[in-house]
């Protein structure tokens, strides 16, 4: 049986998920899919990771705000095009395809709202043995 937890990442990271589905498909103005769909989306890589893994939250957190950021680079680098996937959807949603400083901002707000709240939730996420 899942721990508690791994438990409410795991839910957590579904209705994220479902969240940033709902954005790239039916939102497109100029506030929500730009910088709310990249502030949400490390917070979802958070909660993935912590669904499956008992790493400390700082760790994890770093990881995914470093794996944010190669994403961005790899935008920068147009790797899309590198690739010759530019005609497959998939991989310009999944990739991305322009580098932006607000996409680092975003990803930076994201996972400072996750260690304050784990800060904040912690005790009450994690209770001692599990």
């Amino acid at each position: 049986m899942m721990p508690r937890h791994r438990r409410f990442y795991f839910i957590a990271s579904i209705v994220l998920f479902a969240i940033e589905v709902l954005i790239a498909l039916f939102v497109h103005d100029q506030f929500v899919r730009p910088y709310v769909g990249d502030y949400l989306v490390v917070i979802l890589l958070y909660c993935c990771v912590r669904s499956f893994f008992s790493w400390p939250v700082t760790h994890v957190a770093i990881a995914c705000l470093l794996f944010s950021y190669l994403i961005e680079m790899l935008q920068y680098f147009q790797l899309v095009e590198l690739l010759h996937l530019q005609q497959y959807r998939w991989a310009r949603v999944i990739i991305g395809t322009y580098f932006t400083w607000t996409d680092m901002v975003a990803y930076t707000l994201g996972i400072g709202t996750i260690l304050l709240a784990e800060r904040l939730l912690g005790s009450r996420l994690h209770p001692q043995g599990t």
